[in-house]
């Protein structure tokens, strides 16, 4: 009995220093956490609020939703370039995309702005896709502006706007070797620039006829480029021109929003007629009233010119004027009649293929393509059979006089006077600048 509660006793007692070891403990505790409290005040909490701080002003919950909406929109594009192959139309461009109806209906949309059937071969063209679906068609009609044809929310926006360039003046001079292209090429320039010359100066200077040797040109001319690559010829803004030692000036001036050429004294270069058809050619046959026929061999009047050139070379109307017979028969082949104003009729014979959208009854303005020279109907080689008639009787194309256009009106000289100033002192310290770097 007294061993039992001797045992009781001294679990008791163990018991309750278990507990007072437990309840110092935590007293000891508790007393450091006040003294870290009362020294350090605050530092916990304020370590934790910068934490949390940071973490917000790193990633705003705002930004946080911005990159996963950004993450979750990110759109694949591609883009299809090409160019347009004889035979190409809007279905097949664009028939993998759209049904019939649908491009049916885009052709239809297309027909006040830019004519989808007008779409030529050789014109690049670009398709932009978003996500595998079609964005954007961007088509080059020339090398001034662009169609661009977008569908969204199942329509199409269709667009006509400018091409962008990187735009640059150039000064070009050259001195008649043989001919004006060849000039050009040897000072390294494109066709474009001897066509655009042979254009100005095509109602006071005959390329075939009047060019010589030692004859000079200076140009002033914008050349376009894309990406650092040129791209072509802009606007051609001042030219001279000396033939057989005659000085000819052009300058572009814009007059109630119309762009065209004058000479230095503000008066117009632009004739009723045109010294000839062809910019590049040679006459092979004049105007006679007796020649041996090359094919029939019989002596019959040739009251025309002929101009030899190459199949394919353009021919242009000289003077505005109305289509009055598109024909082709076994004598002249294809023929084109154009009548003008005062009684004036010119025809082109011989001709390879008719220029787009020639029919009678038609309107051509000077300058126009109205065909190709070929050697259709009785004819030994390729060449154009030009011919002039007045009030229907036969006349020497060569001895057609050349009216010129009205001239700038007076107040407008003052502008047009300071434009000529400066843009041939340009091409003079241009000039004066070569010179100097030859020697």
């Amino acid at each position: 009995m007294l061993l039992h509660k001797s045992g009781r006793l001294k679990n008791w007692y163990q018991k309750k220093q278990r507990r007072l070891r437990f309840l110092l403990i935590f007293c000891m505790m508790l007393g450091a956490s006040l003294l870290y409290g009362h020294y350090f005040p605050g530092e916990k909490n304020d370590n934790v609020k910068s934490e949390v701080a940071n973490s917000i002003s790193q990633n705003p919950p705002a930004l946080q939703d911005e990159k996963s909406s950004f993450i979750e929109k990110v759109i694949v594009k591609e883009e299809l370039t090409g160019t347009i192959k004889r035979g190409d139309s809007l279905s097949s461009l664009l028939g993998d995309y759209f049904n019939a109806q649908e491009i049916y209906r885009l052709a239809k949309e297309c027909e006040k702005t830019f004519p989808v059937r007008d779409i030529c071969a050789g014109q690049p063209y670009c398709i932009l896709f978003e996500d595998g679906s079609f964005k954007c068609l961007t088509y080059e009609i020339d090398d001034d502006d662009q169609l661009l044809i977008s569908f969204e929310n199942e329509q199409f926006g269709i667009v006509k706007e400018g091409i962008a360039y990187q735009v640059e003046q150039s000064a070009i001079k050259g001195t008649i070797a043989s001919s004006l292209f060849l000039t050009v090429s040897q000072l390294n320039e494109g066709p474009g620039l001897a066509f655009r010359l042979a254009d100005i100066f095509a109602w006071d200077i005959d390329f075939v006829r009047d060019l010589r040797q030692d004859d000079s040109f200076r140009v002033l001319i914008e050349k376009r480029y894309r990406d650092g690559v040129f791209a072509g010829y802009g606007r051609l803004l001042a030219a001279e021109f000396i033939n057989q030692g005659e000085v000819y000036r052009a300058a572009l001036f814009s007059e109630n929003g119309q762009e065209a050429y004058y000479d230095s004294d503000g008066r117009s270069l632009k004739k009723a007629f045109l010294k000839a058809p062809l910019s590049y050619s040679r006459i092979s046959s004049g105007y006679s009233n007796r020649r041996l026929h090359p094919v029939l061999n019989v002596w019959r009047p040739h009251r025309a010119i002929d101009y030899a050139a190459p199949v394919g070379t353009p021919i242009k109307a000289v003077a505005n004027g109305v289509v009055t017979q598109r024909s082709y028969d076994k004598s002249n082949g294809n023929k084109v009649r154009l009548r003008h104003a005062n009684q004036y009729e010119t025809t082109y014979i011989h001709l390879s293929r008719f220029g787009r959208s020639i029919r009678v009854g038609k309107k051509v303005t000077q300058g126009q393509v109205i065909g190709y020279v070929g050697a259709t109907g009785l004819a030994t080689g390729p060449h154009l059979d030009y011919r002039v008639f007045k009030n229907g009787r036969p006349i020497n194309p060569l001895k057609i006089e050349r009216i010129p256009s009205a001239p700038l009106p007076k107040q407008s000289l003052p502008e047009f006077k300071l434009l000529v100033h400066e843009y041939f002192n340009f091409l003079d310290r241009e000039t004066l600048s070569s010179a100097r770097n030859i020697k």
